[in-house]
């Protein structure tokens, strides 16, 4: 049982990590009310690599309506604080304060689209000594923005994400940019949609050298997701794996340990169905009891954790973690079960009378 208790807490610690380590990559994509997203065909789903303009915009809500696509754009960069000793990593996204992508501020207030250079920030940032009222200074472009407010769970590529309006981008692209017939605004990278899959089909035919995706096609093109979930995710493969050959020699040589009494009860007109009941329900009582103790344990860690450590272990991958460990555990019961079937009841009472 001891055993079964640190294999199981290993699975549950290590499966809490992964997706711990996903929320803190996708989580600000994750989070949006959007489900499609229209980029260029030639981005490979990635948001920083597709630009569109406005002619897209409004094709994509005469399809939806304006309050079901809106505009993103994304720039990853690094910024100081006027104020603290910080510089870090950061990724803009500049939406329309009104639209459905406006960030839902947990402290302090709301910005409007004509407020210029003001933005809200990801609760991350407070650690690294931002206030309210910071001032904090895109190194690139030298364009600084007062925190009005925090987000929180708002990251992109393991980054917090800074919101702006839509006019501050503007000004740190430059205000315009020449497009070979003249001046346009500066580009944004997606257009974001509340939409069925018959309006993002819809739109998807209207224009040239655009896709519409799905959010999950998104989150997996987000720089580092897909290679760090798959990394993790067979780590947790071979931990079930692993798991399951070593319950199910333990318990296969227990079984063996048993052998004489097996062929008693055999030789005493027990079916074999009964001593198979008897070994499954065995291995069920120490799976669901060596899970229940790593579950407490695993949430006393959770406890523990420093706020910096993301772990993440919510129910519905609880129970399936759990499933998955206690349907290994009957599967490796099964050899055991096998030798059972195979035990000659008097051979076993010849060698019990020896």
């Amino acid at each position: 049982m001891v055993i079964m208790l640190l294999v199981s807490f290993l699975v549950l610690f290590v499966t809490g990590l992964a997706r711990g380590l996903a929320y803190a990559n996708i989580s600000a994509v994750e989070n949006m009310p959007a489900n499609y997203f229209v980029v260029q065909a030639d981005a490979d789903h990635a948001f920083r690599r597709s630009q569109l303009s406005d002619k897209e915009l409004a094709a994509a809500q005469s399809v939806v309506g304006a309050a079901n696509a809106t505009t993103l754009a994304v720039q990853t960069t690094t910024i100081t604080a006027d104020d603290a000793d910080v510089k870090a990593d950061i990724t803009i996204f500049a939406v329309d304060m009104t639209g459905m992508l406006a960030p839902i501020v947990v402290q302090g207030d709301p910005i409007a689209n004509d407020s210029q250079g003001s933005a809200i920030v990801d609760s991350k940032l407070e650690q690294s000594g931002v206030t309210i009222g910071s001032t904090i200074r895109d190194q690139a472009s030298g364009m600084g923005w007062k925190v009005a407010g925090f987000v929180n769970d708002s990251s992109y590529s393991h980054t917090p994400v800074v919101y702006i309006t839509q006019a501050d981008w503007q000004t740190m692209k430059g205000g315009a940019v020449q497009d070979g017939a003249g001046e346009q605004a500066a580009p944004y990278n997606v257009i974001a949609l509340k939409a069925s899959s018959a309006q993002a089909a819809e739109i998807t035919g209207k224009l040239d050298h655009v896709e519409t995706i799905t959010q999950k096609q998104a989150i997996a093109s987000i720089p580092g997701y897909s290679a760090e979930q798959n990394s993790l995710l067979m780590m947790i493969v071979f931990l079930f794996v692993i798991a399951a050959f070593v319950l199910a020699v333990f318990f296969y040589v227990i079984t063996i340990q048993k052998t004489s009494q097996f062929g008693i009860l055999k030789a005493m007109g027990t079916k074999m169905s009964y001593l198979a009941w008897s070994v499954v329900g065995q291995v069920m009582i120490l799976s669901v009891g060596s899970l229940a103790i790593s579950l407490l344990l695993t949430f006393g860690m959770t406890m523990s954790l420093p706020d910096t450590m993301p772990f993440q272990l919510e129910g519905s991958t609880m129970i399936l973690t759990s499933v998955l460990f206690i349907g290994m555990s009957l599967l490796g019961s099964l050899i055991s079960v096998a030798r059972v079937a195979k035990v000659d009841a008097l051979e076993a009472i010849g060698r019990a009378g020896a």
